[in-house]
């Protein structure tokens, strides 16, 4: 029996919360722009995305960049070859390539702010460790460390015996992986050598490092992962039937992408395989994830998005004849380059909520291809 004198208590609207309407926009929604990076032939060899900027390198020697949504800012001009690696922090962008070369560019202005020059043969990876270290890393078989506050080399790492292919580095640590089939910890402040790991027996590819664990993809088709400290072998990972040349560290979660098409989801903690998806009909090309999600591209011109705890094929962003470069993502961004009827493209998604949409449905649309004023 209802009490006299009281009214019912209204149900009270509670606002979609914003962090479950981008988990669901990437799940089934979205919004989509697709630009023309370049009218010139040209292969997608570097792809980065800030906060500031979206940054794409090519092997005819063009360093492309575009604002966050996409829109054409500037073209770096002064490589002579192809670009084969760069490195943003904040404006400035490190570049190497063919022409032997690092160069260093501000951005906002897209003034070239000094070339360094000590290399013999093509600068195949790049890193920061701070606003003013970058290190190269070559086929001529050294690594270099520049003072970009005074443009000088203050060191040459030499040990490596073939190619300097990957790169990573944590606060005074550098790690190399080279064709020689080892790894190298480097320290900048002291200029040598610190360890070297040894095991693999094929060229490495790929390389990761986050201060706590090192792991190292390799042709022989194995992931391995060392202890910094030691240089010991912690254990050796077998899923992939080919080379592996994609792999990310987060947290206690390793990802691996091989040229089997397959991605690997792996757990740090006690070194076992948790997913091995079926995700590419060749070649996975590019990978990213965070504590959600997996993003991959293939050879096939696929981009799939997985569920990382649950290995299920959430999505296809994209899906074409010819092949993605590579992708990045943020929070509520995508960036995809691929190769799509001759033409160099770039598509930029977003899954963040429009301001005047109030019921909160995200549409899906393309709008028409757009050079980058190029």
């Amino acid at each position: 029996m209802r009490q006299q004198g009281l009214s019912p208590t209204p149900a009270k609207f509670l606002p979609p919360n914003p962090k479950s309407m981008v988990e669901s926009a990437w799940n089934m929604r979205g919004s989509y722009t697709l630009r023309q990076i370049t009218p010139d032939q040209g292969v997608v060899t570097s792809l980065h995305l800030t906060s500031k900027y979206i940054v794409v390198a090519l092997d005819n020697a063009k360093i492309h960049v575009c604002d966050p949504n996409g829109d054409y800012q500037k073209t770096l001009h002064g490589h002579v070859k192809g670009v084969w690696a760069m490195f943003p922090w904040d404006d400035i962008l490190v570049s190497g390539g063919c022409d032997r070369e690092v160069r260093v560019w501000n951005m906002a202005t897209g003034v070239g702010i000094m070339i360094l020059r000590g290399h013999t043969s093509t600068v195949r990876c790049l890193k920061m460790s701070d606003p003013n270290t970058a290190i190269s890393g070559s086929r001529d078989t050294t690594l270099r460390v520049w003072d970009l506050a005074t443009g000088s080399c203050r060191n040459v790492f030499v040990g490596h015996r073939a190619s300097v292919r990957c790169l990573a580095a944590h606060g005074d640590l550098v790690v190399s992986g080279s064709f020689d089939t080892t790894a190298r910890i480097w320290s900048i402040s002291q200029g040598c050598c610190l360890q070297i790991l040894s095991g693999h027996s094929s060229q490495l590819y790929t390389i990761a490092f986050d201060g706590q664990r090192i792991a190292t993809g390799s042709l022989d088709t194995s992931v391995r992962i060392w202890d910094p400290r030691s240089g010991q072998c912690q254990t050796i990972l077998q899923a992939h039937t080919s080379l592996v040349g994609q792999l990310q560290i987060y947290g206690d979660t390793l990802v691996t992408g091989g040229s089997d098409g397959s991605v690997c989801v792996w757990s740090l903690t006690n070194m076992a395989l948790i997913h091995r998806l079926v995700a590419h009909d060749n070649s996975v090309t590019s990978l990213q994830f965070d504590k959600n999600r997996i993003l991959s591209g293939g050879s096939d011109g696929r981009v799939k998005v997985w569920n990382l705890q649950t290995g299920q094929l959430l999505r296809e962003l994209y899906s074409q004849e010819d092949a993605v470069w590579r992708v990045a993502f943020e929070d509520e961004k995508a960036v995809i380059v691929a190769s799509q009827s001759g033409r160099a493209i770039m598509e930029i998604w977003s899954f963040s909520r429009p301001p005047n949409d109030q019921d909160g449905t995200i549409h899906v649309g393309q709008q028409p291809g757009q050079n980058c004023g190029l």
